[in-house]
This record gives C-alpha cells, structure tokens and sequence, in this order.
C-alpha cells in the first residue's frame, strides 16, 4: 500500500540536523567541477578565514574535514596524542561518553569524571584533579561544551581557568558542535586548543563537513610527535596533508564541493545577522522554550539554570508516561520531529531544538505540536499554556539587539 501523503512541510525540531535556509540550499545546487582548477581557491581560500570567525578565534587554523563531528574527535585526539596518553574528561551525557569511548578504543588511558546528567563539566574538579597530576602525565582535558543529550552548557572559561590554575600544561579539547555558530564560543579568550563543530547545526547545513580550530600550542604538540612510534594511527585525519595544500585553496582528497559552497553561505547568513545577534536570538527562543516548560508544570533535564542550553531543551516527562511515544505520535500525528531521550534518560525525557535558522513562529509551531501530543498521551497539561507563555515572553523580547 502506497504511503499517504503528508500536506505541508515537516517540522523539524531536533537539536541537529537543523532546518537549512533557502539561500543555502540554493548555493549547494551546483555543478560538478574540477576542485584542482586554477579558480578553485577563490572559493576555498577565504572559508578558512571567515570559519575562524564563528570560533572566535585570532590565531587559530582551520581545516575542514568531509567528515561529521565524531570524525574531528578523532582527528584532534590522533593527531596531538601517543598511544597510552592520559586525557581528563567529564561524563554527564551521552555525547561525552562517545568521545570516551572513543579514546579508550584508540588507545588513551581515560580518567573519567562523572558527573550527574543535567548538570556539566565541575571545574573545580579538574582542577583539583590537574594540581594532583604532579609529573604532568595527563596531556589532554576534554569538555563537551553543550549536551545535547540533557539541554545542559558547560562553562569552557571557567574550565581554562582551573587549567590555569592548577599551572598544568594539558591542551584544551572542546566539542563545540551544537554551540559553536550558536552560542558565544570564544576559543583564543578561553584558550581551547581543538574546538570542533560540525556542519549541521549552527552552521545551518546537511551533515557531512567537520570543521576543527587548532591552536597553535595544539599544532607545537602534533609537529612534536612526528617519527614517535607511539603515535596514534591516522591517515584521512592528518593535519598535515590537510596544511600542505589548503594554503593554497585545495585538498588532499576529493572535498565535498556543494558543502563548502553551502558554508560559504552560510557564513554569510551569520555575518549579516551579526554573531551577538545570533546568539541574543538563541538565548531568546530558549528561554521562551523553558517559560513553555514551567507552564506545563514541567520540569528541564538541567537541573539548574546555570546549566540551561539556548540550543536545545530536554523536558522530563511525568511518571509512568513514555516519552518516546510523545515524540513517535508528534511525528506521525503532527508532523513534528521531536528529539528522543538517549541512554540513561531514554523514555524519560523530549527534547525541543531550537537551534539554526528560526524564528519566533518556528519555535511556537514546535511547543502547539508538542503540547498537543502530550494531551494526546495523557499528560494534564493545560491546552494552549505552554504556547501562550512562550509567546507572552517573545512578544517581550525582540529576536535582535539591534
């Protein structure tokens, strides 16, 4: 039997993939092209320095990689570090346990602080954890700097200030790839020495082009290893095929041409908003997010406001009730993609993205569609109370500071 068709468009709200703008998706309909052609640098050369912008980063270099974030873990951690390395690490969700898992795969000796999911990195900890490491043995500390998992941020300047603290040479690796395009990230003012964003999040594209920061510290560090045979095995990842011919506009390998067209614009799409713009309105439609929330007589998976993400909000459902049923009938019913609950919070919570490209009538599509499945699910919400407080909240609070 022939599926029925759906009228109108869906609805997409989760923290990543994001919705894309028209003039983005336009700028990737291209034609194939010679990516070693003369005038092919014109459109690589200047991605490298306007990139480095959304980082906030002065004396950072850029590489992009065809490749999801989960691939530039793997290029910052392959290209600074020797086999048995230790890194210090947080865990308060499921994207931070990955990258352990990760490094515990390829090799590193993780130290692994857990922390309560719903709350972040505790700077105090790693701080207390780096005065401890005496023969300086742990080499990198790794911070997730926005769970997408529990709606949780991280404070990263707090976090470089423990470094510091504690007088400990360790490199600072961030994920930043649902905040960095989104939320303020400033990788030279905090010193983070790998930030790694992908594509489909605040940069407003399809998956498919990791991007990564590199400090100059973090690039002293990758050189220092060349010729130790403790490495860690790395080819597609190597910085320094990448270094040898993006100064020059091109590749070691084939790049995903439309991606970077699509960057192009994108980029431009955050340059013309203004960044402090860009995240004014994030901060906005989350809090809008979280005023929904409480008129729901709901509560956030961050169990503080501190930890609040202006990217994306986790709801924690009442007792007894299935949040992936909420999120399976707000897809079928409604058209509405809602994010699942992921490990330890699965079937618990739902999440509402309200991060990328969207604006006040965007987001109270969203929460309508969300209240109204969890009517359908038998959760005593008030109808229209969450959609009337967000509202009430928005009409306060313009999307832009200028």
């Amino acid at each position: 039997m022939a599926a029925t068709r759906r009228p109108g468009r869906n609805h997409l709200f989760v923290p990543g993939p994001t919705n894309i703008p028209d003039r983005v998706q336009r700028a990737m309909l291209v034609p194939s092209e010679d990516h070693r052609s003369v005038e092919f640098p014109e459109l690589t050369k200047p991605l490298f320095e306007d990139t480095k912008k959304v980082f906030g980063s002065t004396d950072g270099t850029i590489i992009l990689f065809p490749a999801s974030g989960t691939g530039i873990w793997e290029s910052a951690l392959t290209n600074t570090l020797a086999r048995t390395n230790k890194v210090l690490t947080s865990r308060f969700g499921q994207f931070s346990h990955l990258w352990i898992d990760m490094a515990k795969r390829i090799g590193l000796d993780v130290i692994v602080q857990e922390e309560a999911w719903g709350t972040g990195a505790d700077p105090a900890k790693i701080e207390q954890a780096l005065r401890e490491d005496k023969n300086h043995e742990i080499k990198a500390v790794m911070v997730v700097h926005n769970e997408t998992a529990t709606g949780v941020t991280s404070d990263i300047g707090a976090v470089r200030k423990a470094i510091d603290a504690a007088g400990h040479p360790a490199l600072l690796f961030v994920d930043g790839v649902s905040s960095i395009g989104s939320l303020p990230f400033n990788a030279t003012e905090w010193g983070v020495d790998c930030a790694i964003a992908g594509s489909q999040k605040g940069l407003m594209l399809p998956a498919g082009l990791g991007v990564i920061c590199i400090s100059p510290k973090a690039l002293k560090a990758s050189e220092a290893l060349r010729g130790n045979n403790d490495r860690l095995a790395h080819v597609y990842f190597d910085w320094e095929d990448m270094r040898k011919q993006n100064p020059a506009g091109y590749f070691p390998y084939t790049p995903s041409v439309p991606l970077l067209y699509g960057l192009r614009e994108a980029l431009a799409c955050l340059n013309e908003e203004g960044l402090e713009n860009v995240y004014h309105r994030h901060h906005v439609l989350g809090e809008a997010t979280r005023q929904a929330v409480a008129a729901w007589g709901l509560k956030t998976c961050a169990k503080e406001p501190k930890w609040n993400s202006d990217t994306v909000t986790a709801i924690v459902v009442p007792e007894g009730v299935d949040a992936a049923a909420i999120i399976k009938h707000a897809f079928v019913r409604y058209n509405l993609a809602l994010g699942a609950g992921l490990s330890e919070v699965a079937g618990k919570v739902f999440r509402i993205g309200h991060v990328g490209d969207l604006n006040e009538l965007s987001l109270l599509g969203a929460i309508a569609g969300a209240e109204m499945s969890m009517i359908d699910n038998g959760v005593k919400v008030t109808p229209g109370s969450g959609v009337a407080a967000a509202s009430s909240y928005l009409r306060e609070n313009p999307l832009s500071k200028s």
